[in-house]
């Protein structure tokens, strides 16, 4: 409630040293509520989340969040992990969502960026926009200049089942095939405000849970491995027009991929004594 009241506030004053200040409170009230939660598992919940990596990360940095998704805990999982670590957690959402009640407006007041990605056929009949979804994007991430952020997403575009698995295909063992399309345009668009990827690997030793397994208290311990990467030049460019660096963004992030599955067959073989 206090969220979706200075929402409001923020909304209906729209003063640039408001904003700012509207802003800032929220990221507050939003990060209590993390920790509040945080409390609450640790008070309820039986819960162990091991996690390596952390002294890599400080708060005044900026930061592009990137993990395997395998069930709704996953969010509370980074949410617990990061808390404190990075700044507050965003999500990129599609502009559309914005339009949900109560929960478009927090998304909005908390600064979550909004993407409008056009369709290639639909640029093709309408020449005139093309460019104006990154366009888009970069104003929407403009406020990120001057204040750190850290930016997530789950670049498997859908949690990760057995079924799914094999109905892609998939040329890793326990991993879904990465949306490169999605990723390289947010680089693209936010590539000035972002200084280091954040890959973040998620193990469930018990097996993959449900949302209703961690609140029954029947998830006893997860694993969290964190590992930063710079972004470089390089990982930056025109990935729908640009035919070499669409190439090899491929081929980057098949091999961040590739050592992302590597990764969780170790802790799987370490975990069941192997």
């Amino acid at each position: 409630m206090p969220i979706v009241i200075f929402s409001l506030l923020k909304a209906l004053i729209p003063i640039n040293f408001s904003q700012k200040t509207f802003s800032h409170l929220l990221d507050l009230m939003a990060s209590s509520w993390v920790a509040v939660n945080t409390l609450n598992q640790k008070l309820f919940t039986k819960v162990q989340i091991q996690i390596t990596g952390l002294e890599e990360l400080n708060r005044k940095d900026w930061y592009l969040v990137l993990a395997n998704h395998q069930s709704w805990v996953d969010i509370v999982v980074l949410q617990r992990a990061l808390h404190g670590e990075i700044p507050f957690l965003k999500f990129f959402l599609k502009k559309e969502l914005i339009y949900v009640p109560f929960l478009g407006l927090a998304w909005w007041a908390l600064d979550f960026p909004f993407m409008k990605r056009y369709s290639q056929s639909f640029l093709r009949k309408n020449p005139h926009l093309k460019g104006k979804d990154l366009e888009t994007t970069r104003k929407a991430c403009a406020k990120f200049k001057h204040k750190p952020v850290s930016v997530m997403s789950f670049i498997e575009g859908t949690r990760y089942t057995q079924e799914k698995h094999d109905k892609q295909n998939s040329p890793f063992n326990h991993l879904l095939k990465p949306k490169a399309g999605g990723i390289a345009f947010v680089l693209d668009a936010m590539g000035e405000h972002l200084n280091t990827i954040v890959d973040v690997t998620i193990y469930y030793p018990d097996g993959i849970p449900t949302f209703v397994d961690f609140l029954c208290g029947r998830v006893k311990n997860v694993q969290v491995e964190v590992h930063t990467i710079e972004i470089t030049k390089e990982l930056t460019g025109d990935y729908f027009n640009d035919r070499s660096f669409k190439i090899y963004f491929q081929k980057w992030l098949t091999q961040f991929w590739h050592d992302k599955d590597v990764r969780l067959n170790n802790m799987k073989q370490k975990s069941s004594g192997k």
